[in-house]
């Protein structure tokens, strides 16, 4: 049978709160007295349960995490950061997931609602749904709050973001140093800003070499592999002709290289492939995914340190600058006929 409290304070010859201090490690405990409860605590092999340790503290030490999906590889590596980074400072997560039959919105703020129910100290939230008056709802909350790929200007502290337009930048710079002149894009939902800035940056770059929107198709998806090979079949029967495929996500440009597969539709013979995310999936896929790396674990790491300084009083250093870069694999080349670019 597990040691208790009390057994501790018998064997030391102290009531229950003057072992409950010296295990907090809070109130003023007398130097011999606290010595005679940390013996007890190595003789009876004490270990407070999570319940106690609440109890003493006065907090749950726990992190509550929305996510809008628990599918897929993008959330994965982002909850197993989280959770590793949670149990180094001796914390725990509890996850909720978008559920439900209402819009995205409306599962963010009841995912939210969820997690303070359950007594969570803070709160990392994954979800470009919200708004401003739902931020502002959360009233003294709010400020146990950190956003992942989401910004307002109100508690701009408490957001971290990687730098979209510098990623979609970077898309059309390396297809357009493999000499691509003939683009398709398959693009996220219109509602996700992280989605509308990589896209817009991805056509603005590509007008200031000559090549304008207009001549780019631009199908919308929802990130999801299906999306991807439904896009990706659409495109193939359009008429268009592309030598270059820009995926706003990487789960869309595996689905997209899927469908190019089965159609005989040789990656990166006939089409480049470019993916977004630097996913785990991308080194695996057949050819492997050539992708902008978004550096997502950084970014969340650096977002849960900041929430454990605030909840907690730890003193991690915080980052806030999250460079894109581009990881290169099999699944974009030269376009056909073409020299490769100097530089």
């Amino acid at each position: 049978m597990m040691a208790t409290i009390k057994d501790v304070a018998r064997l030391a010859g102290v009531g229950v709160g003057t072992a409950s201090r010296v295990v907090s490690g809070k109130g003023s405990v007398a130097v011999a007295t606290a010595q005679r409860v940390r013996r007890a605590i190595e003789e009876l092999e004490f270990r407070p349960s999570h319940a106690a340790r609440s109890l003493l503290s006065g907090s749950s030490q726990m992190i509550g995490v929305y996510i809008p999906l628990l599918k897929g590889t993008f959330y994965t590596p982002i909850l197993g950061a989280i959770d590793m980074e949670l149990r180094a400072a001796g914390r725990h997560m509890v996850v909720a997931f978008g559920c439900g039959d209402g819009d995205a919105r409306q599962q963010a703020v009841e995912g939210i609602e969820f997690l303070i129910e359950r007594g969570c100290d803070g709160m990392v939230v994954m979800s470009n749904a919200l708004t401003e008056e739902d931020i502002q709802a959360l009233g003294p909350k709010q400020s146990h709050l950190v956003l992942l790929n989401h910004h307002f200007d109100g508690i701009a502290e408490q957001c971290f973001i990687a730098d979209h337009a510098h990623g979609g930048q970077l898309a059309a710079q390396t297809l357009l140093k493999m000499q691509h002149r003939k683009f398709a894009v398959i693009a996220g939902p219109g509602y996700a800003p992280d989605n509308v800035t990589r896209v817009d940056a991805f056509l603005a770059e590509l007008a200031r070499s000559g090549v304008a929107a207009s001549k780019v198709v631009t199908l919308q998806s929802d990130f999801s592999p299906e999306g991807g090979w439904a896009c990706a079949r659409s495109l193939a029967s359009s008429g268009h002709e592309f030598t270059a495929l820009f995926c706003a996500n990487d789960e869309m440009a595996i689905g997209a290289l899927a469908f190019f597969q089965q159609a005989g539709i040789s990656v990166p013979g006939a089409v480049s492939v470019l993916g977004y995310d630097d996913t785990p999936s991308a080194e695996y896929s057949a050819p492997q995914l050539t992708t902008v790396h978004i550096p997502w674990r950084l970014m969340t790491l650096n977002g849960v340190r900041w929430l454990l300084n605030r909840c907690y009083g730890e003193k991690f250093d915080v980052v806030r600058e999250f460079p894109a870069s581009v990881t290169w694999r099999a699944s974009v080349v030269i376009a056909p006929g073409e020299a490769p670019a100097a530089g």
